[in-house]
């Protein structure tokens, strides 16, 4: 795929077609993510968490000893932020009390607010 984008959008320059050149760049920022495009695209998860789906609790752990300066934040599928806390240890356990059943959107950000990782889990209550 990102062969035949790369070889589209080089005839595209060659022959001036600033439309299909336009056309060709939204794709690629719409198909990809920044990563996809110009990184080998080797992750490795920051971030466990367990058990999804939760229902009562659910337990978020960190491969490495994360700086204090990170936090983790929850939000529901619709934007609202649950939670937000900064990590001091190794293993984060947050309650779902106050959860409604669906899927969640945890964060992990660093002192200036560049997320480090992202991911999801679903809570069934």
């Amino acid at each position: 795929m990102k062969q035949i984008l790369h070889s589209n959008f080089l005839r595209a320059s060659r022959f001036g077609k600033s439309a299909l050149l336009l056309v060709l760049l939204i794709a690629a920022i719409c198909a990809f993510s920044r990563s996809d495009i110009w990184e080998a695209g080797t992750s490795v998860a920051v971030v466990k968490c367990y058990p999804n789906p939760a229902t009562s609790f659910i337990n978020f752990e960190f491969a490495t000893e994360i700086d204090k300066t990170h936090t983790l934040y929850i939000y529901s599928f619709v934007g609202r932020k649950m939670y937000e806390q900064p990590v001091t240890g190794k293993k984060v356990v947050v309650t779902l009390n106050n959860y409604y059943r669906g899927i969640y959107v945890f964060q992990l950000r660093d002192k200036t607010g560049r997320i480090i990782e992202t991911g999801k889990f679903q809570v069934e209550q």
